[in-house]
């Protein structure tokens, strides 16, 4: 079954994060795994290009809102893209399947917290247009683990990162206490979620006499990753997993 609404998700995910812990699954039971190219999506909000997400001035209500359904909307994918890192690549150490079956569920509670509190403006997730390009990044990476962990969690996911502590700012600006809160939970588990894709990226490179540094940075070129652009939240991605070469390099861009 492919959940599409966003409550049927986030309670599919709760139930089978339940199963794992109870031992009900067994990752090696050589049951086929068929890829999910398109996983369930509701019928709003309407997908557009990332250049047709409008900005909005987040001291207004309507601007808050979009911003906090845009935070939504990442935290949805979210949920497909840590249940596609465990259903798709098969042959992996059972613990990297609880790692990722837990992020999935995280995702689903950090994409509750958001919808609640959308609610408590007068709007839903599905009321403002978003775009697909997480998605699109886990098609670009369907081939293989190891690049899949280099350009989710520690590109698009390390970006979340990067940026928390300017939305931060805006929203004490805009005295939205409650949503600051929100966001102090959501990246302390951001950051366990980044430092999951790192220990997994690592390990698939230990396994493969390859050299992480310098593997992660030619895969930002072999697959035109989207540009990491300062200011970098060091403190973040250190604490990530991300190695002091890396951050020095980063420090350089």
């Amino acid at each position: 079954m492919r959940a599409r609404l966003p409550a049927d998700k986030t309670c599919c995910v709760h139930a089978l994060w339940t199963d794992w812990r109870a031992g009900r699954i067994d990752p090696a039971d050589g049951m086929p795994r068929t890829p999910i190219d398109q996983p369930g999506q509701p019928e709003k909000p309407e997908l557009v290009a990332p250049h047709q997400v409008a900005r909005r001035r987040v001291d207004t209500l309507p601007g808050r809102a979009a911003l906090i359904h845009a935070l939504a909307h990442i935290e949805f994918n979210a949920i497909n893209l840590a249940l596609d890192a465990a259903h798709r690549f098969a042959g992996m150490p059972p613990a990297y399947y609880a790692d990722w079956l837990s992020v999935a569920n995280e995702e689903a509670q950090h994409f509750e917290l958001l919808n609640a509190h959308l609610a408590t403006l007068g709007f839903t997730y599905g009321d403002f247009p978003a775009h697909n390009g997480l998605w699109d990044m886990v098609l670009k990476t369907a081939h293989d683990p190891l690049v899949r962990m280099a350009l989710v969690p520690r590109v698009l996911e390390a970006r979340g990162l990067d940026a928390t502590p300017l939305i931060v700012d805006k929203l004490k600006a805009a005295k939205d206490t409650r949503m600051v809160e929100i966001l102090a939970i959501i990246e302390s588990d951001e950051i366990g979620h980044v430092a999951i894709g790192s220990r997994w990226f690592g390990w698939l490179c230990a396994a493969r006499g390859l050299q992480p540094d310098t593997t992660f940075r030619q895969l930002l070129v072999d697959y035109d990753a989207p540009p990491l652009k300062p200011p970098f939240n060091l403190a973040a991605r250190r604490r990530a997993g991300f190695s002091e070469a890396e951050l020095d390099w980063l420090n350089g861009l």
